[in-house]
């Protein structure tokens, strides 16, 4: 696989992203976006306590189905991107979002509120796998280069979002949280607007008769590519290690300073800003990709072996244990967030790739859904040994993963497989066989 410009500077590649004009524009879009839903994530939690006045029981009930709502968000847009334009239906979802936040403003009750954000994460979940799609049509073979430019400017501005939120929360009042909600909708409405300025991807190219021979084109039917994507829920782990693991982990277990609960976001965006587009060109291509499902486990293992390590002593002690977990949790975020999704496209074939992509979008969602769970009511109780079986057990997953995905591209007979060459003088196995 061709990997052209991979010696440029970041600022370079931005200003000429695979796929020329239109990259450039989507990825302008996503930067608004993202930036809207860091002041989102940032202000939403105290906006229902202190506007709505809802108790934490309920802001956790609200959060919760709006996750699950979410997940059926990816094979939605999945699903209707193989039908409809892709432009018009990344459109509609971000206007959605925009009628979502106006109605934000205009409801209060539990119940209302709960319909308006599991509406929400909906079209932002349609929103993520469409703008999946369009990187996948629009860039081609240098994917994963877009998806480093993508993940770039998505944390640059998330983190200018969390700073925007943060002047609104310092003042505090009613109206300064309703000014944030505002911002946020306007972001949406300006994603929108750049979303309408590209052109209309032609659709995507129709497999050669062998292959079609080969593969199926309903995704749910097809047990080797749902094998990939359960295997994938739990290689998106670092997200809620992050998040949710580090910091509960440092409050409950450790005698590091509270303080130290921010440096890890502010630690992780700098990273990713910086180092994804590095990490992005050891893990190009369908053959790479594969091989680097398993150093995420291997990251993740020592992420959470320091975890472990960050027990039973000191300030100091814990401080620089939990510190090197972020790192390690941030390069096992750098590895995934790659390798996941040129997996996720290689291994799907041609001729149904929109709604193979929407399934693949799942995995996400349901780890945000089913992880935090995983890591406050497991693994946390099990103390600093939880910590190392749960590495233990995720580089396991990230081994079978490799493997699988391998023998998946082999049976596809996609470029830069290993086995393909060696494939080619057997029967082809059936595709939903393949990486079971």
């Amino acid at each position: 696989m061709a990997r052209h410009g991979s010696g440029d500077g970041l600022l370079a590649q931005l200003r000429r992203p695979p796929g020329g004009r239109d990259a450039r524009t989507m990825l302008a879009a996503q930067a608004v976006d993202r930036t809207g839903s860091g002041v989102w994530a940032a202000a939403s939690v105290l906006y229902f306590t202190f506007v709505c006045h809802l108790d934490a029981r309920q802001v956790g009930l609200l959060v919760g189905v709006a996750a699950v709502a979410g997940i059926a968000g990816s094979p939605v847009a999945g699903r209707l991107a193989g039908r409809l334009p892709v432009r018009g239906l990344l459109m509609g979802s971000h206007l959605l979002r925009v009628g979502t936040m106006a109605l934000m403003l205009l409801v209060h009750s539990f119940a209302a509120l709960t319909a308006v954000v599991a509406v929400t994460c909906l079209a932002e979940r349609g929103a993520k796998t469409l703008e999946m799609i369009f990187a996948t049509r629009v860039a081609g073979e240098r994917r994963g280069t877009y998806q480093a430019l993508f993940r770039t400017v998505a944390n640059a501005g998330t983190a200018v979002g969390a700073g925007l939120a943060a002047v609104g929360l310092a003042v505090g009042t009613t109206d300064a949280y309703r000014a944030l909600i505002v911002a946020n909708g306007l972001s949406y409405l300006a994603a929108a607007f750049l979303a309408w300025r590209t052109g209309e991807l032609p659709p995507a190219p129709q497999a050669a008769p062998a292959e079609q021979a080969q593969a199926g084109t309903n995704p749910w039917r097809d047990r080797g590519y749902l094998l990939f994507v359960l295997r994938d829920t739990a290689l998106c782990l670092d997200d809620s290690l992050l998040g949710v693991g580090l910091p509960l982990w440092l409050i409950h277990h450790t005698a590091a300073p509270h303080a130290l609960v921010p440096v890890f976001l502010v630690l992780n965006t700098v990273l990713v800003v910086f180092l994804q587009l590095p990490v992005s060109r050891r893990t190009d291509g369908p053959r790479r990709a594969a091989t680097a499902v398993g150093w995420y486990g291997v990251a993740l293992l020592g992420a959470c072996a320091a975890m472990a390590a960050a027990t039973g002593g000191g300030a100091v002690r814990g401080s620089v244990a939990l510190l090197a977990a972020a790192v390690l949790v941030t390069l096992a975020e750098l590895i995934r967030s790659v390798s996941s999704w040129e997996l996720a496209v290689s291994l799907a074939p041609d001729q149904a790739q929109a709604a193979y992509l929407g399934v693949a979008g799942m995995s996400q969602s349901v780890q945000k859904s089913l992880g935090p769970l995983l890591l406050t009511g497991v693994v946390m109780t099990a103390g600093p040994l939880g910590w190392l079986a749960l590495g233990t057990g995720v580089t396991a997953v990230g081994a079978v993963q490799r493997l699988g995905a391998r023998r998946r591209l082999a049976a596809l007979g996609r470029p830069g497989s290993v086995l393909v060459a060696a494939s080619a003088a057997q029967p082809a196995r059936a595709v939903s066989a393949a990486g079971s």
